[in-house]
Order: structure tokens, then sequence, then C-alpha cells
């Protein structure tokens, strides 16, 4: 897949009652053109659809937009496994596909589903090594022995298909530097954007390890999960008495992600509604028709 410098996507919660609503959604996104259709993955809520099963519907049903899910709940996702199934996705849907990954939250959910609970240094050591063991089970090659301290193959035969972007959830220290090492994208947590403290701390941990890891740091984009309105008319203020993005009309729309592009090397943007759950389809059509395009254009005249 051939991800273009800045993305355009929104996100969706996926109750198991609400498959209509959502391939409808995507379908209207792929039309207007955005990039990226997220889901989250909670598969120990009964209530929710699998995320890969629900992004695998999406991807059959659409022509060009992306699925990802934001991010794979990777300890009740075993790596060798994972490596198949988006490999498999990809296959199917001409490339369309990014994985997210993430070390793993909501550990008393995970046990509850017979998963061994990892300590949160385990985990980030399992998270690292298998980004790296789902690229070497792509892209073809022979067969695959692979002795890790979470993960071991013995044998296994490469997909002739290659690993799709792989985009990160990390926040701790320890797994931020991982994301430098081996990730190809970051999604800062808890929707924090390009003027928070936390975007200020972390990126600077992920720059450095990409560098001793003799990669360039512009090669790990940051894609934000924003939440926010799109108003009629313009706010008085676009954000909040803590600093975060609440949104505003369109223009106020444009110059913030324009500025965030230009001013803060952003590479991308998930929209999500003011509560953090799935926007309503106007807003969704807003995003797409008015302020995507907008931004594009501001950014290519510089």
């Amino acid at each position: 897949m051939s991800v273009p410098d800045v993305v355009f996507g929104f996100g969706a919660h996926s109750g198991v009652d609400g498959g209509a609503e959502l391939l409808a959604m995507a379908r209207q996104a792929d039309r207007d053109g955005l990039d990226v259709v997220s889901l989250s993955d909670h598969p120990y809520f009964g209530d929710r659809l699998d995320a890969y099963a629900a992004i695998g519907f999406l991807l059959g049903g659409t022509s060009r937009i992306s699925g990802f899910v934001n991010v794979t709940n990777l300890p009740t996702r075993p790596a060798p496994m994972l490596a198949r199934m988006v490999t498999s996705l990809s296959a199917l849907s001409g490339g369309r596909i990014v994985l997210g990954m993430g070390a793993g939250g909501l550990w008393d959910r995970i046990t509850a589903m017979g998963v061994p609970r990892l300590s949160p240094g385990a985990a980030v050591d399992a998270f690292e090594e298998a980004i790296v063991l789902v690229r070497k089970l792509s892209g073809g090659g022979p067969p695959v022995t692979h002795r890790g301290n979470h993960y071991q193959v013995d044998g296994i035969d490469p997909a002739p298909v290659a690993a799709p972007p792989v985009w990160t959830g990390s926040n701790g220290p320890k797994s931020l530097a991982a994301t430098g090492r081996v990730a190809d994208g970051w999604i800062p947590g808890h929707a924090a954007d390009w003027l928070s403290e936390r975007y200020r701390t972390s990126r600077p941990v992920i720059d450095a390890a990409a560098a001793a890891a003799g990669r360039d740091p512009r090669d790990v984009r940051t894609v934000y999960n924003l939440p926010g309105r799109i108003t009629d008319r313009p706010l008085a203020a676009t954000r909040d008495a803590d600093g975060r993005w609440i949104g505003g009309s369109v223009e106020q729309w444009v110059d913030e992600l324009t500025g965030a592009v230009l001013d803060h090397g952003a590479s991308g943007f998930i929209l999500f509604s003011p509560t953090g759950g799935t926007q309503d389809r106007a807003s969704l059509g807003r995003w797409a028709n008015e302020i995507a395009p907008a931004v594009r254009a501001a950014i290519a005249a510089g």
C-alpha cells in the first residue's frame, strides 16, 4: 500500500448490532476519498464485533480505503497468527491494511481470557519482538526459524506478501524506544495532540531510538486520534482550559491541521466524535469533502 504523506481517516466503534451502519460509513468514506477506517480491539467485550473480522468485512465492501486496528491487542493475538491474518487481508484487499500494534492494556480483562499476565517490561519486549516476527513472516523468502524470548517458530514459510506499515500506540519510554527502532508510525495515547506535553516529551524518545538504530526519525510518522466537533460557525475558542482541541468551523480545522503538518510534522489525523466515539455521518462528510481537501491544498501551497 502506498500511504499518503498526510493521512485522513475516521474511527468507529464496532458493536455487534451496528455492522450495517459501519459498512455504510466506510463506503461513504471510501467514496469521499478518506484513507483509513480505524476500529479498536477489545476482544474481551462481548457486545463488540471482533476487530479483524469487522475490518475484513469493511475491506470486502470498499475499494480504496485502508483498514486499521487501533491498536491490536497483541497478548490475545500471537504474532505468527497475526502475521498470517494481516498478510491475508493485504492479499485480499490489494494492500489496504495498516497494522496497529500495542503492548496490551486492561490486563485484568486480558487474563480473564486465559492469557498469562506479563510484566510491563516483558509486555514491551514481546511487542517489539512481535513486530520483528511479523515482518520475518512476510514478503517471501526461505522458511523462518525464530528463537525469541516470547515467540518461537520452526521452519515456517513466510507469506509471499509484504508486511503492512506498522503504527504503534506506545506510551512509556521503553515502548516509545521500540517504536523508534522498528515501527513506521506512532499514535500518541489519550488523544494527545501536537501541542500536548505527552507529544513534546515522547517524540524525542522515538527520534533518539530511531537514530541510534540507524534510521531516519522522519520515517516514523506521527498520526493523531483527534476528537472534536465540526461546527457551522467559528468557535470563540478551539481549545479547552487544559489546551485540548475541541473543534470549530471548517476554516478553524483547516488552519489548525495545516499548522500541525507544516509546523509540527504531523502526518495523519483520525477523526472521532467529541466523546471519543464514532462521528455522525454529516460530520464525516464534511471531514472528507471540506476539511481534508483544503488541508491538502494548503500544505501543497506551503
